[in-house]
């Protein structure tokens, strides 16, 4: 029963309307409240907006400033990010360009460094079989001769037990050398 009776007088006295119907100003309970209190608001609002609304603001814009300050910050940065891309990238495909003129280079030199060994060894062994090729070719000359002697001797030792005379003249020995020298 007692908030039905304070339920009740509130609605009666919400806009200082008392039960017959005058309005009072300075009746706290009524309409009257309401004005002071848009006077007091009013009275109030320079002061709130130098202490409250003015730090705020400015807290305000110096947050936009700072985050302005931020997104042109990460700009400059995000451009030199590329540009650094773009200077690393020229960079590894100069040194990707050098890396296959050296390799090519390289090659150059290795296959010429081929040749010449491959000629030189050519040459070595051609010497080596042209050197040996004399050597036999001595070697037969030396048997070849030592054989015609040894042939010219017997002959020698055949025709004297022949002719039953001494063969060794230096004449029957040319004639010798000289017939089996022509065969």
């Amino acid at each position: 029963m007692l908030t039905h009776a304070i339920l009740e007088r509130f609605s009666m006295s919400t806009f200082g309307l008392i039960a017959d119907g005058d309005f009072n100003v300075f009746d706290l309970n009524g309409a009257g409240n309401f004005l002071w209190t848009l006077i007091i608001f009013v009275l109030s609002l320079p002061l709130m907006w130098k202490m409250v609304f003015g730090p705020i603001t400015a807290a305000l814009i110096e947050r936009d400033s700072k985050a302005s300050e931020a997104i042109h910050a990460a700009e400059a940065a995000s451009e030199a990010a590329e540009k650094s891309r773009a200077e690393v990238e020229l960079a590894l495909g100069n040194a990707n360009a050098e890396a296959k003129q050296t390799i090519q280079a390289a090659t150059a030199r290795a296959e010429a460094r081929e040749r010449d060994i491959i000629e030189s060894a050519k040459k070595e062994a051609d010497a080596m079989v042209t050197k040996a090729r004399s050597e036999i070719q001595a070697e037969r000359d030396k048997a070849l001769a030592e054989v015609r002697s040894e042939v010219v001797g017997l002959t020698m030792k055949a025709a004297t037990g022949v002719l039953g005379r001494s063969v060794g003249s230096e004449d029957d020995r040319r004639l010798a050398q000289d017939i089996v020298g022509a065969n």
